[in-house]
């Protein structure tokens, strides 16, 4: 019996390896690690879209979208007066080379308002050949980072074709994969030297439990510290700082026109109004969120002062899309692993009249509330639920979008 349980943990443990070994990439970055609150009512990405999703090694590729800063903002997340736009990336696969908000270009954090719109751009260098997931991002302060939508991107070509020179403001021409490597490395073996014989120094002697015997027994504080510490700890206690102090003064000499890494805030305006804003209002009754179906039920009331008769052709929360698959409307997003193109039923699937006030119910059903864990918002202590209603002009096609909020009920049968 005995050998037989050491047979089966031994066939157990090699087809866990065979598994190890054939674990296909990484495909996520987080995406699901905050509460679905944080990521519903936070930064409601949309229209994001990638240039390109094949390019060579050297070859630039941007992403480009919106994102709308959700006016019912959770209380216990800490209000976006400092947030970075990044994209996660696995590694150093890419590099950074422009950021745009609202066509400004910024580098550092940035005040968002909440209840405002703001398109952006980021311009990226392939680094490193090979397929990978990449996400646009913002890092909220306190809070965590809010991904948006991913991708798949594909780099080809050769790492030795990358190229990173840049012109510094004296004109000279260098390159940033290399600048100053040399230097670094000296000043890292340096301080370790010293520091490595600063300790090997003391580790010579007695340590603690002899040294506390020593000093227990008394009169031996001599051996414990010789003049020659003394003396060898003065040199360190004066030399230290004058070498820091001198290589530093060398620095500037050389490098007189050095601008500081900067730690300012940039203020940038959200989008101005929108010529369609008022137009079209949507106001959410009521929100319950059916278990045993994996739907969310909207109860919501539609106001349609526009000219024209509008449909309901889209609801997006998480990066995920619920659209109506009766509606032909043109789903801007580039990706389609995150949406559901008939996940979106309305009761009246009626056009809304010009001048109509419409109470309806829509209905969100998909596996997604599950896999993407958005179904985790019934046992929040925070349990509402935000995100993107999209109605578009069923004569000129037009699209109004508004954020609906609501608190969610849950359904158990």
């Amino acid at each position: 019996m005995k050998q037989l349980l050491i047979k089966c943990m031994a066939s157990l443990g090699f087809i866990l390896s065979l598994y190890t070994l054939n674990i296909a990439t990484v495909m996520a970055h987080g995406e699901k690690a905050l509460e679905p609150f944080i990521r519903m009512r936070t930064i409601q990405w949309y229209d994001v879209q990638w240039d390109k999703q094949k390019f060579n090694v050297n070859e630039e590729v941007s992403v480009s979208g919106k994102f709308h800063v959700a006016e019912d903002w959770p209380v216990s997340v800490p209000k976006p007066e400092a947030a970075f736009l990044n994209i996660s990336t696995p590694g150093p696969v890419l590099i950074r080379t422009e950021r745009y908000l609202n066509g400004k270009p910024f580098m550092n954090s940035v005040a968002l308002q909440p209840g405002g719109d703001y398109n952006f751009k980021i311009v990226l260098k392939g680094r490193l050949p090979g397929r990978y997931h990449i996400h646009p991002f913002f890092n909220l302060k306190d809070a965590g980072q809010v991904m948006g939508p991913g991708v798949w991107l594909e780099i080809t070509g050769s790492p030795s074709d990358f190229s990173n020179k840049v012109k510094t403001i004296n004109g000279e021409v260098i390159d940033m994969e290399t600048y100053g490597l040399g230097n670094g490395i000296f000043w890292h073996l340096f301080w370790g030297l010293l520091a490595t014989a600063w300790l090997l120094w003391w580790l010579r002697r007695p340590l603690f439990i002899p040294r506390y015997r020593m000093l227990q027994a008394g009169g031996l504080e001599d051996e414990l510290v010789t003049p020659n510490d003394r003396l060898i700890a003065k040199a360190m206690l004066v030399g230290v700082p004058l070498l820091v102090l001198a290589v530093n003064a060398m620095t500037i000499s050389e490098y007189p026109n050095a601008i500081p890494l900067q730690a300012s805030l940039d203020q940038i305006l959200p989008l101005s109004a929108q010529v369609n804003a008022g137009v079209v209002d949507v106001e959410t009754l009521k929100a319950e969120y059916r278990i045993p179906e994996r739907s969310m039920e909207f109860t919501v009331k539609v106001n349609n002062r526009s000219e024209n008769p509008v449909q309901i052709g889209e609801f997006s929360t998480a990066n995920v899309h619920f659209l109506n698959k009766d509606l032909q409307a043109a789903y801007q997003g580039d990706s389609t692993s995150m949406t559901a193109f008939e996940g979106l039923s309305l009761e009246n699937p009626a056009p809304i009249q010009p001048g109509e006030q419409r109470t309806m119910t829509i209905t969100a059903r998909d596996g997604f509330w599950e896999s993407e864990k958005l179904n985790g918002l019934i046992r929040d202590a925070d349990s509402r639920i935000g995100g993107l209603l999209f109605l578009y002009d069923s004569v000129t096609a037009a699209r109004y979008i508004s954020s609906i909020t609501a608190a969610v009920i849950p359904k158990f049968n």
